[in-house]
């Protein structure tokens, strides 16, 4: 059980254990840089349309990244159009919380 969960936490597993998401890994696309962070889209596959998610980031002083993770509940039939609105929403998500967005409360 406990196996099961950590396998869902960190993307292992097969597809049926992600919630129908494909095993196949996303096409990697580039970083779009807004405000000085910056938005990685990684459109999931589910059930023949693409989930918006994706990576923000925001490079520190120190050399290190700090990133934030999210899938959003939206779905859209194209990959390319997913793109448009994972980079959309996560410019908002900025625009609302800016660095707050890595505290783990949201």
């Amino acid at each position: 059980m406990l196996q099961k969960l950590f396998a869902r936490l960190f993307g292992a597993g097969d597809a049926s254990d992600r919630g129908g998401r494909s095993a196949k890994p996303s096409k990697a696309y580039e970083p779009v840089e807004y405000k000085g962070f910056l938005i990685v889209p990684d459109p999931q596959e589910a059930n023949g349309q693409y989930r918006v998610s994706g990576w923000i980031r925001k490079p520190q002083n120190e050399g290190e990244t700090r990133e934030r993770r999210f899938e959003r509940s939206d779905v859209v039939p194209g990959e390319e159009a997913c793109v448009e609105l994972t980079v959309s929403k996560s410019q908002r998500y900025i625009d609302d919380l800016g660095d707050d967005l890595f505290d783990q409360s949201h």
